[in-house]
């Protein structure tokens, strides 16, 4: 194993030590999203309105997303040992729409384990797990437990959300606040499929 990869192996379960669970996390942003806060440090009026806003997608999610049997005969059948770390915030909105999915394909398979940090709180980690070169939220790191390496990563959108922020950053230089809306209405339509599909490819 390179040098690089060993010292993002260590960085990994040092920070495993810290993380939540998935119901642990919903709690705390229910809480926050009461309270007019969000997990990062630096509270904005912004980031409290996304936190209170993605509390409800979340719980939405949680009741209604539709696992494929095909896929959940995957994992259910599946005999690794994998550590699924997700780095996070309350305020992400691709984070509201991936996070239950991930949890909905942990809870299928004994050998999955999914854990959550902060972003802001553990940059050092975030650094080493950039993707094109910014700190694109969530990301999921794949610990295998029983190679003692990372054998994975995911993030920060599913795949034809991000060909579709590619291509319109390609075209208008940046994303408008109409082409969130409309990003958003795609995930809504697209009822999570494309993210299990991308996350099943990690198994």
């Amino acid at each position: 194993m390179e040098l690089t990869d060993r010292k993002k192996l260590d960085l990994v379960k040092e920070k495993l030590e810290e993380a939540i669970d998935y119901n642990t996390y919903i709690s705390e942003v229910a809480r926050l999203a009461e309270e007019g806060l969000s997990t990062s440090p630096e509270q904005t009026e912004s980031n409290s309105q996304y936190t209170k806003l993605n509390n409800a997608r979340m719980h939405r999610w949680d009741k209604k997303l539709n696992i494929p049997q095909d896929v959940a005969q995957k994992f259910r059948s599946y005999k690794g040992k994998v550590t699924w770390l997700v780095i996070t915030e309350s305020w992400c909105g691709d984070a509201a729409h991936a996070l239950p999915v991930m949890n909905k394909l942990a809870e299928l398979s004994e050998g999955i384990d999914l854990k959550i940090v902060y972003r802001d709180t553990h940059p050092d980690l975030m650094d080493e797990f950039l993707t094109n070169g910014a700190r694109s939220i969530p990301k999921l790191i794949a610990l295998d437990e029983q190679k003692d390496e990372i054998i994975g990563e995911w993030g920060s959108r599913p795949t034809e959300a991000t060909k579709m922020v590619a291509d319109y950053k390609s075209e208008h230089g940046m994303l408008t606040e109409q082409f969130k809306k409309d990003l958003q209405v795609w995930y809504n339509k697209d009822k999570g499929q494309n993210i299990i599909k991308d996350l099943t490819a990690l198994v």
